[in-house]
């Protein structure tokens, strides 16, 4: 098996000043290790366009997977979706859709999550909201397709891709 390596992103003004402690960047951790990634890089950044920009660009083509959480709400500076949109080539809308409708009469502030995901050259960045339970129901959501797809990514050759699959 191939080992698919992931960066934790956290986006935050309050733990990037030490005045929080970071309890979601570990939740991505756990869940994405027993989904079988290795985590081989954690950052945590302040909220805003430029500072989360800086960091997946620096992340894409590093690792297979880039999660960020935090920063996907409605607050002024709650701007990670954007700095997102700045970096991906390519947008997977589903896995977004799936993390979102999967809180549906569950957590009536799930709508809330401007969360998206896209690709940026052979890495899949993925927004996830910044609590715990976020973090955790989030990846839940989508773990049965996520591994299969940064697979893809990661090897352009598969059946998928293919000129004898037409």
């Amino acid at each position: 098996m191939v080992d698919l390596r992931a960066a934790i992103v956290t986006v935050s003004d309050r733990v990037s000043r030490g005045e929080s402690d970071n309890h979601s960047g570990p939740a991505a951790v756990d869940a994405l290790e027993s989904l079988g990634f290795e985590v081989s890089v954690c950052r945590v950044v302040p909220d805003g366009i430029d500072s989360v920009e800086l960091v997946l660009t620096e992340l894409v083509g590093m690792v297979d997977l880039v999660v960020t959480t935090g920063g996907t709400g409605f607050t002024q500076r709650d701007l990670t979706p954007e700095a997102t949109l700045r970096v991906v080539e390519r947008e997977a809308p589903g896995l977004a859709e799936a993390m979102r409708s999967a809180t549906f009469g569950v957590n009536p502030h799930g709508m809330l999550s401007r969360g998206v995901a896209g690709i940026a050259g052979s890495t899949l960045i993925i927004n996830l909201p910044g609590s715990v339970g976020g973090v955790r129901d989030s990846l839940e959501a989508i773990s049965l397709a996520l591994r299969h797809g940064v697979e893809l990514l990661r090897n352009p050759l598969s059946g998928h891709n293919s000129p004898l699959s037409s």
